[in-house]
């Protein structure tokens, strides 16, 4: 999915936060995310700064960088922040882009909205005690696929074989494979696993899944797929295959099924702790949020009927939303 151009507000270098700060002086943030953020999402992110009194263009300025999917170009465009001297880097769009932010600076403060554990990707030494100078809110959306796989065999229960598509180039891919196939191994399901980092390697992915006549297909948690929510909700339509996604926007764009947490909460809480760190707050003692408990269960109805699928009581009387 293309998306539209970018604008680069720059502003000028802050030096490291501390308590007693005046509100009215101007301070830089710098914005980094694997791929470019949604309006609601930024929207988000802006009412959560403006609630503990910072305003961009007014006493705040924000310096975005976007990677557009493409993650090996995250660690050239986290180091030109830090070169900023920027009071806070602000990491979107997945765990890459906190991992290289992290990878460039030990001193300036980073606050990430990550779909994984930060224990696990080495971010913070604890969730109630990062340690560090990164902190944020860890959404878990990677946690929950056990659960998105339970949810799409009931949904399908005929698919016996599911097809898990991951982006080789995300550094936990590894780990979210082997996650995976235990997961499919307990539920009794053969997986097969497919692989994509480009728009190529999707319509391959699809061709793939229709040669060998596989059941359903789960997408992996992954920036990348997010920014492609388009094509691949058009394909999962075009070649009538039951897919499961990690994010509420696929089902809202025609998508099948979501499970998963809502960003713009996630950015909300963000731009609220950027905005404690812009007063003075150190990082290492602002716990990491978890937003686990706000899993949402959403099912397109419509879809559900083009895909001659019946969608069970089961399913519908636990879904936070039907899109008729």
């Amino acid at each position: 999915m293309r998306r539209r151009e970018f604008i680069v507000l720059v502003g000028g270098a802050a030096a490291w936060p501390v308590a007693g700060i005046a509100q009215q002086a101007t301070m830089l943030i710098g914005f980094l995310s694997a791929l470019e953020a949604y309006p609601s999402s930024l929207n988000a992110f802006r009412n959560g700064l403006a609630e503990t009194g910072y305003y961009e263009s007014r006493n705040v300025l924000i310096e975005y960088r976007w990677a557009e999917g493409h993650y090996d170009r995250l660690p050239s465009l986290a180091l030109e922040l830090a070169q900023r001297r920027v009071s806070v880097i602000v990491a979107g769009g997945g765990s890459p882009s906190g991992l290289a932010a992290k990878a460039v600076t030990s001193t300036i403060p980073i606050v990430v909205l990550l779909g994984d554990d930060p224990v696990k990707l080495g971010l913070a030494s604890s969730i109630n005690r990062p340690s560090g100078n990164v902190t944020g809110v860890a959404q878990l959306v990677v946690a929950a696929q056990q659960k998105r796989l339970e949810l799409l065999r009931e949904l399908v229960p005929a698919a016996d074989t599911i097809a898990y598509l991951m982006n080789p180039a995300s550094p936990n891919a590894d780990r979210q494979r082997h996650d995976m196939d235990a997961d499919a191994r307990a539920l009794g399901l053969k997986l097969v696993v497919l692989q994509a980092s480009s728009e190529r390697d999707l319509v391959e992915a699809f061709t793939t899944i229709v040669q060998k006549r596989i059941g359903a297909l789960i997408l992996g948690a992954d920036p990348f797929f997010f920014m492609q929510q388009d094509q691949i909700v058009a394909l999962s339509a075009r070649y009538a295959i039951p897919t499961m996604y990690f994010f509420r926007e696929f089902a809202t764009a025609g998508g099948l099924i979501s499970y998963g947490t809502r960003l713009a909460e996630g950015w909300h809480q963000v731009g609220v702790y950027t905005g404690k760190i812009l007063r003075g707050a150190n990082p290492a003692d602002l716990p990491f949020v978890q937003q686990s408990e706000k899993i949402e269960l959403v099912v397109n109805l419509r879809a559900a009927r083009m895909l001659g699928l019946d969608v069970p009581l089961s399913l519908l009387t636990r879904a936070d939303e039907l899109i008729e």
